[in-house]
């Protein structure tokens, strides 16, 4: 683990860093994105809750993490959860522990918020996102396929 790399709450001077970040993880979302930035930093965005972004030696970001607290996530018991709504690390930085370091501070800030449990997702067939959770202590819970249809 890097000890020249910290975690902290995003502020505006990373707005585009964390927006290029967010096009990063979600390509096909990337008209938004900008937007969505603007919003969550002018405190109209109802959601992420916190972002927290991993800052190398230099100041420059290079992960983040999205959180929010759920009423329902899968497999879990309370009614009040702590998620991973997103979770980002720049590639050439990847291996290194900056995933942990996010994740450990996303636990410390759900626990501040009175929560007793923890939740995230990834796509189904995002197989290094599935062994990084599980590195990290995260237990799979329940493997679903969503559908819809236009009425």
């Amino acid at each position: 683990m890097s000890a020249a790399v910290v975690v902290r709450p995003a502020t505006a001077a990373d707005a585009a860093a964390w927006e290029s970040m967010r096009h990063a993880l979600w390509p096909d979302e990337s008209n938004s994105h900008g937007r969505e930035v603007a919003d969550y930093f002018r405190g109209v965005l109802p959601m992420p809750l916190e972002v927290l972004v991993a800052v190398d030696d230099a100041g420059q970001p290079i992960g983040f993490a999205e959180l929010s607290i759920r009423n329902y996530a899968e497999g879990c018991e309370s009614d009040r959860v702590a998620f991973l709504e997103g979770w980002y690390v720049d590639p050439a930085h990847r291996r290194q522990g900056v995933g942990a370091m996010l994740v450990k501070a996303a636990e410390g800030w759900g626990r501040a918020q009175g929560c007793r449990e923890f939740g995230s997702d990834a796509e189904l067939d995002n197989d290094v996102s599935h062994a990084a959770h599980r590195a990290l202590g995260f237990e799979e819970v329940v493997r679903i396929v969503s559908y819809k249809k236009p009425l």
